[in-house]
């Protein structure tokens, strides 16, 4: 008998060998075309406004600190201490720095893999929640192939950190329903998250909870899991706990205003109805917006099981907190597309194994998305009205190719049409990024590098500039490496922008000024000397003769 117990033992190792095998190739293929995808030119575009351009600055303070200085743990924004958001980001930049200098291959590439990171990881993720594998594949291949995640994930920001961790945190919780060791990972993935965006931690920390109490209620008395999530938030309390004691009342007061209170008010006028992110989806989720409803349908049906439950309390709950909030950013709807890839994939695999013809309404789309793509690439040819643009017009045309030839085979019944359209994605998206175009925000206003240049070398260091420009540009303050304040006039005084202008110019015995022409023509100020002149604005300052 032992030795029949023995056999099989051996049996069994022998036969999930080959499976085991099969399954790592999953994963290091997924991982490596997700690198691929999301580092491709990352340094061919300047930093984007905002986000970018602050999270970079942050990172140059703390890796050009003096030695001893703790800035690392008080890090600051152009020498004022910032207090916005935890730091964990900000370290990891500051690294790179340290190994591949300052420039923005380095800022963007710690959020960029990380987020290449968290493909695999849901693909982990389905392989713990689906029996069979092909739903694992497809949610992981239609995340990996949604514009939105590549897009954002790429950009020096925090969301596409969030989003790794928070995947990780759900694997570690379905794994420590088998093995409670896992949920040590739980306890430190919630720690990343919190270290990474502070408040965003609680809200994503409840999401977990709130499917345990569904699905494994008894994981919510285990001490394992608790004294997990201890040891995890000590770091986090560690720091709040550091940021409080050094900066006292100011550090609860910004915590309040810039983190909770982006839920009752518009922080900067970003604001927006309550369906603002179901239209963000809407608008930048296609081709997968199209099976997202059956998918979705898919899952209210399945809801006893644990995949469904998953899908439902993730997407429900975070899509509810966000659209109560009173600011709208498109970025804040990034955590919810992995729980939008498991519904579509499982809808992607249910069509490929059983269905033997596909409704009129996916081939009719499909062919109004291969129409307008192809019409757009047209736009932007040498024979179309708007200047030719080589770069979009191929990636329109590659687009426009991969709708065709989907819904000519969706029409046929051909299930490989799923097929084309992961692969034509794929290649769609690897063609965009690998263009200047994929930080079309960078077209909305002037060339920040060229202007950057020329106050760096016409300013003193540490000098603040004040600018005609209507807004902040903290990527320019960035390349410039000085702090370039908007002048947009003074109502308590009634003054306006050009006004104001005139009067710093006329009590600062050296004030240094970047006008644009129209600025320029309005001003009087003499005596003046010129310093420089790039994408029709002008650094100038008092001649001092």
């Amino acid at each position: 008998m032992y030795k029949q117990t023995f056999a099989w033992g051996r049996s069994k190792k022998r036969f999930r060998r080959p499976d085991e095998w099969v399954e790592w190739l999953w994963i290091v293929g997924l991982l490596l075309a997700a690198v691929l995808l999301f580092g491709i030119n990352l340094g061919g575009a300047a930093l984007r406004d905002w986000d970018e351009g602050i999270v970079a600055q942050v990172a140059r303070d703390i890796w050009q600190a003096p030695s001893g200085s703790l800035r690392w743990l008080y890090p600051t924004l152009g020498g004022e201490p910032y207090l916005n958001k935890p730091p964990l980001m900000h370290w990891l930049i500051a690294l790179t720095y340290s190994i591949g200098g300052v420039n923005e291959w380095t800022t963007r590439l710690p959020g960029a893999m990380l987020t290449a990171l968290s493909v695999p990881l849901l693909y982990c993720i389905g392989r713990e929640i689906f029996h069979q594998r092909l739903w694992a594949i497809f949610s992981a291949l239609t995340y990996l192939t949604m514009l939105p995640v590549v897009r954002h994930g790429r950009l020096a920001m925090l969301d596409g950190a969030v989003e790794c961790f928070f995947l990780l945190m759900i694997w570690c919780l379905l794994r420590s329903r088998r093995d409670l060791r896992y949920c040590l990972g739980v306890g430190f993935s919630f720690g990343l998250i919190c270290l990474t965006k502070g408040i965003m931690g609680a809200l994503l920390g409840a999401i977990a909870l709130a499917f345990l109490f569904w699905d494994t209620p008894r994981l919510l008395s285990s001490w394992y899991m608790w004294i997990g999530v201890l040891l995890g938030s000590a770091d986090v309390i560690f720091w709040y706990g550091a940021q409080w004691l050094h900066y006292g009342q100011t550090f609860s007061t910004v915590i309040v205003d810039q983190s909770l209170g982006r839920v009752w008010t518009s922080v900067e006028n970003h604001t927006g109805p309550a369906w603002y992110y179901l239209l963000e989806i809407c608008e930048y989720a296609w081709p997968w917006l199209l099976f997202l409803p059956q998918g979705l349908r898919l899952t209210w049906s399945h809801r006893n099981l644990s995949w469904a439950k998953l899908v439902l309390v993730w997407g429900g709950i975070y899509l509810l907190a966000i659209s109560a909030m009173e600011t709208k950013l498109p970025w804040y709807v990034l955590p919810l597309y992995p729980a939008v890839a498991i519904a579509t994939g499982v809808q992607l695999a249910e069509a490929w194994q059983w269905r033997p013809a596909y409704p009129r309404a996916w081939v009719a789309v499909l062919a109004l998305l291969a129409l307008g793509t192809t019409v757009v690439s047209f736009y932007f040819s040498p024979w179309g009205p708007a200047a030719p643009k080589w770069q979009l017009q191929v990636i329109l045309a590659a687009v426009g190719a991969t709708m065709t030839l989907a819904a000519i085979l969706a029409a046929l019944g051909d299930k490989q049409f799923i097929s084309i359209l992961f692969w034509g994605s794929y290649v769609s998206l690897l063609l965009l990024m690998a263009s200047h175009h994929w930080v079309w925000e960078l077209a909305e206003t002037y060339p920040v590098k060229p202007v950057a240049e020329i106050v760096r070398k016409g300013t003193p260091v540490g000098q603040k500039v004040y600018t005609s420009y209507h807004d902040s540009r903290p990527s320019l303050n960035f390349y410039s490496d000085r702090q370039v304040i908007p002048v947009t006039g003074d109502a308590s005084r009634r003054l306006s922008a050009i006004e104001e202008l005139q009067q710093k110019w006329q009590q600062d015995p050296q004030p240094y000024f970047l006008l644009d022409r129209d600025a320029r023509e309005k001003l009087d100020l003499t005596p003046v000397k010129l310093l420089g002149t790039a994408e029709g604005w002008t650094l100038m300052t008092k001649n001092r003769v």
